[in-house]
């Protein structure tokens, strides 16, 4: 359900899309985030970051988009939020001494844990350094990969064929990776103890 939540601005931006056209869409886009951000606000008590990052960016291009009627502000959206994840990424770990793929890694394992072994002791995640470290940089890779490649779609081929690629091909992308990642920390997750 939360991974819906998570899609559904983008889900109804293609829907409205596909039915009316991409100034509607757009306003959508913005109303659903704002919409989005109320609910984590209520829900969870917090807005996550990334939720802030993606409702400033889906209103500055989304409205400058609204407001001069051009489609390239849409356009640059994926591009400034992918270009952003991917440079604080380097920044943190570079500038900061910190490992935001590690750091979420772990703060995702663990609520997994504590949730699986309710009323039980639960094991802490470690995860050896070299790994964090290659995680870091694959996703990096991956996030600066899909900033240039929306760039080029956006400009190489129709709005119909982007506004695909943007929800279908993105989505692809980041399943991918997600797989790759869950596939390369595998042996260090805890290993559920039979009775």
């Amino acid at each position: 359900m939360s991974a819906l939540l998570e899609y559904l601005p983008l889900i109804l931006f293609f829907g409205v899309y596909k039915f009316v056209d991409i100034y509607w869409a757009t306003g959508v886009l913005i109303v659903v985030s704002i919409i989005q951000l109320v609910y984590q606000h209520f829900a969870h008590g917090k807005i996550a970051t990334r939720h802030w990052i993606f409702f400033a960016i889906a209103l500055i291009l989304g409205g400058l988009t609204i407001l001069f009627q051009d489609e390239q502000f849409i356009k640059w959206k994926a591009t400034v939020i992918y270009a952003t994840l991917a440079a604080s990424l380097l920044v943190s770990r570079y500038v900061f001494n910190k490992n935001l793929v590690e750091k979420a890694l772990i703060g995702v394992l663990e609520s997994a844990n504590e949730k699986a072994n309710v009323g039980q002791k639960s094991n802490n995640i470690e995860l050896p350094p070299h790994i964090c470290e290659q995680l870091n940089l694959m996703w990096f890779a991956i996030l600066a990969f899909i900033a240039v490649l929306n760039i080029y779609i956006a400009y190489t081929f129709s709005l119909d064929f982007w506004v695909n690629f943007k929800v279908f091909g993105l989505m692809g992308i980041t399943f991918v990776a997600i797989l790759v990642t869950l596939a390369r920390i595998y042996k260090y997750l805890p290993q559920e103890e039979e009775n």
